[in-house]
């Protein structure tokens, strides 16, 4: 029997598990705009879309020109929360193909492991990957660097090179490649699909057609 060149699928959350980003960007520029560092929507998702919160800080401190008060996010998290419970759904077609993978799968976000299992559970999509789940608190640095992904891997006891990574943002997408493994961009969100292209990486727009796609990967 001929061995899959896929043994691990790691999914990225918000944007390829969840709608998420949509939800979060519209609150990103309203609590943004309070804070006094007005970004349009635009530039949230060309500069945050799958950042790691110190990206984010960094660049609210650079448009403030100073540092916020120490536990400004807390501060904010009420406006985020109250629209994720209001509005939160799982990705179009990411069920059917949950339901369609034969290999192994686990989910690697940026962010923390609250907010992954509350947003999994949000939307009916925490039953597919139990405890296998990991956030960038376990590593340092988040995406883009390597480690996230290296870390599932590690802890999933697969290769490397015997993984895809399902990512929607171009933060993503780069750490996969970082870490040697195959990219599937998914440009049915807001990143748009020239930010996801490059090498070692396939750029799709409907999540139904990722069991075909991944059961195509050769080495």
């Amino acid at each position: 029997m001929t061995r899959s060149p896929v043994e691990l699928v790691v999914f990225d959350c918000d944007g390829v598990l969840v709608d998420s980003e949509r939800i979060c960007v519209k609150a990103d520029a309203v609590v943004l705009a309070d804070l006094g560092c007005v970004f349009t929507e635009a530039e949230i998702v060309e500069r945050f879309a799958g950042s790691s919160g110190e990206v984010f800080t960094a660049a609210v401190e650079q448009r403030l020109g100073r540092r916020p008060e120490k536990d400004w996010q807390q501060q904010y998290e009420h406006p985020y929360r109250a629209a994720l419970d209001a509005e939160l759904t799982a990705v179009d077609g990411v069920a059917e193909a949950l339901s369609r993978l034969t290999a192994a799968v686990c989910v690697a976000s940026n962010g923390d492991h609250d907010g992954i299992g509350r947003n999994l559970r949000l939307a009916a999509s925490s039953d597919h990957f139990a405890e296998n789940i990991f956030s960038a608190d376990d590593v340092a640095p988040g995406k883009p660097a390597p480690d996230l992904f290296l870390h599932a891997a590690r802890s999933m006891g697969v290769d490397p090179g015997r993984c895809v990574v399902i990512e929607d943002s171009a933060y993503g997408v780069r750490a996969a490649r970082a870490a040697g493994m195959r990219a599937f961009g998914y440009c049915g969100g807001l990143t748009p699909a020239a930010r996801l292209q490059g090498p070692r990486t396939t750029v799709f727009d409907d999540m139904r057609e990722l069991p075909g796609l991944l059961a195509a990967v050769v080495h």
